[in-house]
């Protein structure tokens, strides 16, 4: 099988790139190593950035219709005192929220809407084992399929394997990582017609706790210090649970769906990024150039940038071939500035009120002082709204159709 371009991943990243490219009438490939987008994490907050890409694709009217729930104000409590994080309803945006919607029903989405274009292929349950190589060119990949193994040979190798990315490895691309020092338990309680509450975020001494209000049930995270997971366990899920319900009483009835540590997933949260995010015929972008911590939930936003950067920067190229090695860094010229500055701010967060909730104690948490000013001056909220929901640099679509 030969292609002029080969992605591997279908997360947020891979499937944004692979309509991009097959819109522009690239051949391109899409290899997903499942059979569905279904998982136990995904990040599934899409901001006004991405609502502004798919606007310009012409996709938001189908896209809105599917099922998902609004955010505009981010409030949480801070040692039992309320303070608002931000504001998007300040953004001078076309869609001033951030929806929350399943991953895979945008992966899904995204998937659909691709089928019209005959130069896009997405292959599910196949996934990529190892890279092909032409002395120091990467000039494909083999992968597995529910039939065998098969060579791809591509021009470009595009890496959109996420935070454990086998391409990278094989690749061997440096990663310089820069820690988080919080992980993360994934649960859902059950949620009744009549249990509402805006808060976003708690923080009580030792502990951290964020919910979504998914409509028919509450999407928790559970943010706990790093590497102590075995710990938590040890001490019983009733006791865990115990915490919940004390921070988040409004979630006391529907904590009765979780009856085994089954129903808990541990999120392993890390913050890194590649040094060189090429190789001659291969680019890394999205979570397996940079992983993102869960603060802001931006994640899912900067990959879905980095596809829209890299499309913009090498469709044209690509219908000549595999661009050269340059050409392919210019990708990271172009994204590396707004992850740096998005990292910075995401460890400036964890260094100064994340590791400070988490230590042991009971000590009386006081509120920042930026915090403060946050809550107490409505234009803040609409900066801080920009940074979450717009970024640093966000990209449009400019790639042919």
């Amino acid at each position: 099988m030969k292609v002029r371009c080969c992605i591997v991943g279908g997360g947020p990243a891979g499937m944004m790139l692979g309509y991009l490219l097959g819109r522009a009438g690239i051949d391109v490939v899409v290899l997903e190593k499942h059979a569905d987008f279904f998982r136990d994490f995904r990040g599934d907050t899409v901001h006004p950035s991405t609502l502004q890409v798919m606007d310009e694709l012409g996709l938001i009217e189908g896209f809105l219709k599917l099922p998902h729930q609004r955010l505009q104000k981010m409030e949480g409590v801070f040692g039992g005192e309320k303070v608002r994080l931000a504001d998007l309803s300040r953004l001078d945006a076309k869609y001033p929220f951030i929806a929350f919607m399943p991953q895979w029903d945008f992966l899904d989405f995204l998937r659909e809407s691709g089928k019209r274009f005959a130069s896009l292929n997405v292959m599910m349950s196949t996934e990529a084992i190892d890279l092909i190589r032409d002395g120091e060119r990467i000039t494909g990949v083999t992968a597995r399929t529910p039939d065998g193994v098969i060579d791809i040979e591509a021009d470009l190798t595009i890496a959109c394997d996420g935070r454990h990315s086998l391409v990278r490895q094989r690749a061997g691309l440096a990663v310089e990582e820069i820690g988080a020092p919080m992980d993360v338990l994934w649960f859902r309680a059950g949620k009744r017609g009549d249990e509402n509450e805006n808060l976003f975020a708690r923080v009580d001494p030792g502990k951290m706790m964020v919910t979504f209000d998914r409509g028919d049930y509450w999407q928790c995270a559970f943010v706990i210090p790093k590497g102590q997971y075995d710990a938590v366990k040890a001490r019983g899920l009733s006791a865990l649970l115990d915490d919940v319900a004390r921070m988040a009483p409004i979630l006391k009835r529907g904590l009765a769906d979780l009856k085994s540590w089954d129903d808990v997933k541990l999120l392993t949260v890390a913050v890194n990024r590649l040094k060189r995010w090429t190789r001659p015929g291969l680019l890394c972008i999205g979570d397996a150039a940079h992983a993102m911590s869960p603060i802001g939930g931006v994640g899912v936003n900067l990959a879905v940038q980095d596809a829209v950067a890299t499309a913009n920067l090498l469709a044209a190229k690509l219908e000549q071939g595999c661009p050269s090695e340059d050409e392919l860094d210019a990708v990271r010229r172009r994204r590396e500035f707004p992850v740096r500055m998005t990292q910075r701010m995401q460890v400036v967060v964890q260094n100064n009120i994340i590791s400070a909730a988490l230590k042991p104690g009971n000590q009386p948490l006081k509120v920042p002082l930026v915090m403060r000013l946050v809550t107490a001056v409505p234009w803040l909220q609409g900066i801080t709204a920009r940074f979450v929901g717009l970024g640093v640099r966000p990209e449009h679509v400019r790639s042919g159709s």
